[in-house]
C-alpha cells in the first residue's frame, strides 16, 4: 500500500474515531470553493472593482481549463478506485467528478482565495490571513473526505499559484492596450479550440473489472467542457464589453447593491436548475455544459452590465 493511500486511511480512521463530527464542516469548506466562491468575481466586477473582477474571472477559467487538461492527460484514478480500503465520507464520492490529479476543488479555492489575498494583502491584512487559512482548509478537506491524495492537492495548489502569478503579470502588461487585449481574447479562443480537440482525440485508459468499464472517459471530460465554455465566455464577453458595452461601475448608486444581488441570484439559479433543465438536457453533458457555462459567463460579463447601466 502506497504512502498516500496510507495517509488517507489514517484520516479515515480519524473520521470514524470522532464519529464523523467534522465531516460536514470539511464538506461545507469543499462545496464553498466550487458552488459559491466561483460567483464572487461577478460581484467584484459589477460593483467593486472592474479590473480586479476581470482578473478573478480570467484566473478562475484559465485555471479550470489547465486543470482539466492535466487531469485528462494524467488520467489518475480516484483513491477509492486505487484501494478498496478507502471509503470517502458522506456523499463526497458522488460529488467528486473527473479524474483525481490535480484537485479541482483546491484549484477553485486557491485561485479565488489566492487572488483575494493578492488584492487585499496591503489593504485588509485580516482578510488576506483568512484567505490563506481557507486555502489550507480547502486543500486539507479533500484529503480528509478521502477524495484526493496529498499530491493531488499539492499540485492543484501549485498550478493555481502559477496561474495567479501569470494572469497578474499579463493583466498589468496589457492594461489599457485595446489591441493587445483583442489579441489575447483571440488567443484564448484558439486555446479553447485546441483544448477541446485534444481532449476528444487523445487515448484514454479503458480498464475493465468483470466486464464493467472501471472509469468512463466520456464522463471524465464533462468538467473540461464546462471549463472551455467558461473561458470562451470570458474571451468573447471581454471583447464585446470593451468595444460595445463600456461598463463602468456606477459608484454611489443606491440601486447597485440590489442589482448585483439580483444578477447573482439569476446566475445561481441558471447554474443550479435552469441550465440542466434546458441547454444541458437538450445537448448532453459535453456540448450542453459548454453552452450553458458560455451563456452564464456572457450574462455576467455582457448582459448584466448592460442592465445595470440602464437601471442606475
Amino acid at each position: 500500500m502506497t504512502i498516500d493511500i496510507q495517509y488517507l486511511i489514517m484520516l479515515q480512521d480519524l473520521r470514524n474515531a470522532t464519529g464523523g463530527i467534522f465531516n460536514e464542516f470539511f464538506n461545507a469548506i469543499s462545496k464553498l470553493a466550487v458552488d459559491l466562491l466561483v460567483f464572487l468575481p461577478y460581484i467584484v466586477f459589477w460593483s467593486v472593482d472592474k479590473k480586479w473582477g476581470y482578473r478573478f474571472i480570467s484566473t478562475l477559467w484559465v485555471g479550470e481549463v489547465v486543470n482539466g487538461l492535466i487531469k485528462l492527460t494524467v488520467c489518475a484514478y480516484r483513491p477509492w478506485i486505487r484501494s478498496e480500503f478507502v471509503d470517502p465520507a458522506g456523499d463526497s464520492k458522488v460529488a467528486a467528478t473527473g479524474y483525481s490529479f490535480p484537485s479541482g476543488h483546491t484549484l477553485c479555492g486557491t485561485t479565488m482565495y489566492g487572488t483575494t489575498f493578492v488584492w487585499q494583502k496591503d489593504k485588509r491584512r485580516w482578510l488576506a490571513v483568512i484567505c490563506g487559512i481557507l486555502i489550507l482548509l480547502t486543500g486539507f478537506s479533500r484529503n480528509f473526505l478521502g477524495v484526493h491524495t496529498p499530491q493531488d492537492v499539492l499540485v492543484g495548489f501549485l498550478e493555481s499559484v502559477v496561474i495567479i502569478f501569470v494572469v497578474g503579470i499579463v493583466s498589468s502588461k496589457i492594461e489599457g492596450n485595446q489591441k493587445m487585449q483583442d489579441i489575447l481574447s483571440l488567443c484564448g479562443i484558439i486555446f479553447v479550440i485546441c483544448a477541446l480537440t485534444y481532449i476528444q482525440i487523445k487515448p484514454y485508459p479503458m480498464d475493465y473489472i468483470e466486464g464493467v468499464l472501471l472509469v468512463d472517459p466520456q464522463r471524465m471530460m464533462n468538467d473540461s467542457f464546462k471549463a472551455c465554455g467558461g473561458l470562451l465566455g470570458v474571451c468573447i464577453g471581454n471583447f464585446i464589453e470593451r468595444h460595445y458595452v463600456h461598463y463602468e461601475i456606477p459608484v454611489g448608486s443606491v440601486n447597485l447593491p440590489i442589482l448585483s444581488c439580483l444578477g447573482l441570484g439569476i446566475m445561481l439559479a441558471w447554474n443550479q436548475w435552469f441550465a440542466g433543465a434546458t441547454v444541458t438536457g437538450a445537448l448532453g453533458a459535453h456540448w450542453g455544459n459548454l453552452l450553458s457555462y458560455f451563456i452564464m459567463i456572457m450574462f455576467g460579463c455582457v448582459f448584466w452590465p448592460m442592465v445595470i447601466k440602464k437601471c442606475v
